[in-house]
């Protein structure tokens, strides 16, 4: 493992022109608005989005209102990265190779419902970027559990001891297609992703980011702390900032960070927030050695 960061963005030279307009319909301090703010500038204006149902088409409006100044394909839950290969074959047909494709798709619409086409379309090599942002439920339709929903998390279809089954690790089913780059962000670290997604412009062939994205209705916080809860999920090593290219993985940013430091408890964590409430000691427990053993292997790989 190697642990080097290109990153170079910083708050000073961000690109100021802004492809969200200031007004849109996402709840209160929403993640995702972060993410896509900053994830519109580093894509830039030569970009078609392709977006399945998700708390995105909420936030964006309806037509004829949109809250994105770039052109955007809206599809059906399960087609997302198949309806990106299309509009990719019609660029191709136009004879441009220039302008960006990029699906853009909640955890419902990546790790479950749109898996299959995910798959097929990183099995072809489609040139395209795809980036799940991760509000670890199905947000937008009441809070029902996900794939990638914590294991004892309450959600609406899992309302009593919580969801029985482990979060589903999407980042390391889509590395396993052998794709270029796959990368880890937060919107808790907006440059991070910044330079993760310009560095997936250069890249030939399927990109996939996968974006940790705090939800105060659905996770149980003040809005406030939206920022806040987002790093402290990456500060108790529960989840990872990283890069996979071309095979090789690499911790970045604040996670690169922590390699040989104390992290917090992740008890710190599952008690700022309502969902995890039915989790017992032994739970939290057995979570905090699945995160001890897996830093205690990247330490191991550091030293390699």
């Amino acid at each position: 493992m190697t642990t080097q960061s290109t990153a170079q963005t910083t708050i000073l030279n961000l690109p100021e022109d802004e492809l969200v307009h200031p007004g849109n319909r996402a709840c209160s301090g929403c993640g995702l608005s972060i993410i896509y703010r900053i994830g519109l500038k580093a894509l830039g204006r030569d970009t078609i989005l392709v977006v399945p149902p998700s708390c995105l088409t909420v936030l964006q409006g309806l037509y004829p209102i949109a809250a994105t100044q770039l052109p955007c394909l809206n599809v059906t839950f399960a087609s997302t990265a198949a309806a990106a290969t299309g509009v990719l074959g019609a660029l191709r047909a136009q004879k441009n190779e220039t302008t960006t494709v990029a699906a853009w798709a909640g955890d419902g619409g990546t790790s479950d419902i749109g898996l299959q086409a995910l798959s097929g379309a990183c099995e072809r090599g489609e040139n395209f970027i795809f980036i799940c942002y991760d509000n670890e439920a199905y947000m937008n339709t009441g809070v029902q559990r996900s794939g990638t929903t914590p294991q004892g998390v309450i959600t609406t279809t899992t309302p009593f001891s919580g969801k029985a089954q482990k979060k589903k690790d999407v980042p390391s089913i889509i590395a396993a297609h052998g794709i270029p780059y796959v990368a880890t962000a937060s919107a808790s670290y907006p440059l991070d992703l910044f330079d993760k997604i310009v560095k997936a412009k250069t890249i030939q062939g399927p990109k996939y980011l996968h974006a940790h994205t705090p939800c105060p209705a659905g996770w149980g916080f003040d809005p406030r702390y939206s920022v806040k809860l987002g790093k402290l999920a990456v500060e108790t090593g529960l989840f990872d900032l990283y890069e996979i290219e071309n095979q090789t993985f690499r911790l970045t940013g604040a996670s690169k960070k922590l390699i040989g430091k104390k992290r917090k408890p992740v008890r710190e964590y599952f008690k700022t927030q309502s969902r995890f409430k039915a989790l017992n000691d032994e739970q939290i427990e057995s979570v905090q050695k699945e995160i001890d053993a897996k830093w205690e292997e990247y330490a191991r790989m550091e030293q390699c």
